[in-house]
């Protein structure tokens, strides 16, 4: 019940004052009016985008939200298959057949396009080089691992020192060794004008000696 209500001097009602309980009722209702607007509010937002987009994300929402599933859920109708994961660096010398030829013509266009132009010194008895370097097995390697690191330390992870890196540990190092003159290309050209090629002959497989068997089949046994 509310209070009696007594008029003032000058003929004006004196307001009505509700008991506290009825003041949190009222506030519990605006609360609730106020969230009903702003959730409409956003409803509105999202018709007003277009049918079938997202608001926020600019992008059709999943249909599979509601269950917690990503838009690009695999395996199901028109989903797009996730990209394939990048492949494991191997070194060059442990892949063949196709990988190999491939992997070959991506070094092949790296050394060619930007190594040699940039840092292919002159071709000298102390620094001998060959235009067909990819039939040297151990230059081939090198070239490689000195690309493989070339692309991790450009990469924007690497920070800005990553280049600086790559040349005080890499390039100097790699460079001399391919280069060298009793290196694997010193049989080769010396000289710009006389293109050469030739490859060194290796070491032999190791022989290993094996112990005399005797008679008795035991070793070292010459009775």
């Amino acid at each position: 019940m509310s209070e009696p209500i007594d008029p003032l001097d000058h003929g004006e009602m004196e307001p009505i004052r509700l008991p506290e309980p009825g003041l949190e009722s009222i506030e519990a209702s605006v609360r609730k009016l106020l969230d009903r607007t702003a959730e409409q509010a956003k409803q509105l937002d999202s018709l007003s985008a277009g049918p079938g987009s997202d608001p926020v994300l600019g992008r059709s929402p999943s249909p599979f939200a509601g269950f917690g599933l990503p838009a690009g859920f695999p395996g199901m109708p028109g989903m797009s298959p996730p990209p394939p994961p990048p492949p494991d660096p191997k070194p060059i010398l442990e892949l063949d057949g196709e990988a190999l030829e491939d992997e070959l013509d991506a070094l092949t266009d790296w050394v060619d396009g930007f190594l040699l132009p940039a840092y292919g010194a002159e071709v000298t008895t102390a620094a001998p080089w060959c235009e067909q370097w990819q039939e040297h097995q151990d230059a081939t390697a090198w070239l490689h691992s000195l690309w493989m690191a070339y692309t991790q330390h450009k990469d924007p992870e690497a920070g800005l020192s990553g280049m600086l890196v790559w040349h005080r540990d890499f390039l100097t190092h790699a460079m001399a060794a391919v280069r060298a003159p009793g290196g694997p290309l010193s049989a080769c050209m010396t000289d710009p004008d006389r293109p050469s090629h030739r490859l060194l002959p290796g070491p032999k497989p190791s022989a290993r000696p094996r112990p005399a068997i005797g008679p008795s089949g035991e070793p070292g046994d010459d009775s």
